[in-house]
């Protein structure tokens, strides 16, 4: 078994992976380690640069299409086999000299998952810092977990947490939640960031929304997983609390001689009202359907095409006489 798994997902990452192998064989130089890169159906020459680059510590996961990256992270949890787990980006935007100080920080204070925050983030101000801000403050807010840098990727784990946390969809934004949800110690340091050299950047403003649908389940499995009646109990009091006030309102327009019927703005608000609660709550319970729906019958959530490993070079003996 290894001390350490370092599980980076990639895609279209082509231009990155040389310099990205090189830092990491660089600040890991020390380490017994494996390097699990995950391709997460990438278009380019990406996989081709990972064989051409690989040694022997390096695996490639080969995913069959693109699932997005909880899912590829998922893959590279599942094939790890060291004692601890780390998370990195393929961007070049972590930077893994931070990653032997965090692990000894994890082993030295016996903390379960070590998270990176970005000190002095080199992203736009407009499209990437403001809205992480507000995104950051929203889920600290709602969910009580006090991580700073929720979208810092790079994180090291003790491999019992990470093997349980359940990276469905796109929750790889919310593993400080899903950790703490299996009682995790997390603790949080200051890591380095770096601008992109090369690529495209795979995010933008439209993961705001599903950042939000995503928070909606974090809440509810954070406060409400084991009494759910706590909180569609108290929608549907307040619901029914509003109803009986309206319907008493009519009643007395009523009696005074008023037509109450077919009033547009109650048909539009009782429409909002009732629409709202049933969209919520089938999001919740369908959410719910699918994790029974793999964990039951212990489906994965994705299929690998080919594992590659490089083989070792059996050391050579040379005699002398």
């Amino acid at each position: 078994m290894k001390e350490l798994s370092l599980v980076i997902p990639v895609m279209n990452e082509e231009d990155n992976i040389k310099p990205l192998l090189d830092a990491v064989r660089s600040a890991l130089v020390d380490f017994d380690y494996e390097l699990i890169l995950v391709d997460d159906g990438s278009s380019d020459q990406t996989r081709k640069r990972i064989v051409e680059n690989a040694d022997d510590r390096t695996v490639l996961v080969e995913l069959r299409k693109n699932y997005g990256q909880s899912t590829a992270m998922t893959a590279g949890i599942d094939h790890a086999t060291g004692t601890y787990v780390a998370l990195l980006d393929g961007d070049l935007q972590n930077d893994p000299t931070d990653i032997p100080f965090m692990l000894d920080l994890l082993k030295r204070e016996d903390w379960d998952v070590v998270a990176g925050n970005r000190k002095n983030r080199k992203d736009g101000m407009v499209l990437r810092k403001i809205p992480s801000k507000i995104a950051n403050a929203l889920i600290r807010r709602l969910t009580g977990v006090y991580i700073k840098d929720y979208g810092c990727t790079l994180k090291i784990f003790k491999k019992e947490i990470a093997e349980d946390l359940g990276l469905y969809g796109e929750l790889h934004r919310f593993i400080p939640v899903l950790a703490k949800l299996q009682g995790a110690r997390i603790t949080q340091v200051d890591v380095k960031h770096h601008p992109r050299k090369f690529g495209k950047s795979k995010y933008g403003i439209g993961r705001t929304f599903r950042v939000l649908s995503d928070l909606v389940l974090m809440v509810f499995f954070r406060r409400y997983m084991q009494k759910p009646m706590h909180l569609f109990g108290t929608i549907g009091f307040i619901s029914l609390g509003l109803g009986i006030l309206i319907n008493a309102y009519l009643l007395v327009l009523k009696i005074l001689g008023h037509d109450i019927w077919g009033k547009p703005m109650l048909i539009l608000g009782l429409i909002f009202l009732l629409g709202g609660i049933q969209l919520i709550t089938i999001g919740i319970l369908a959410e719910i359907a699918v994790r029974t729906y793999y964990e039951s019958q212990s489906k994965k959530t994705y299929q690998v095409r080919k594992v590659y490993q490089k083989e070792k070079t059996p050391a050579t003996l040379e005699i002398t006489v």
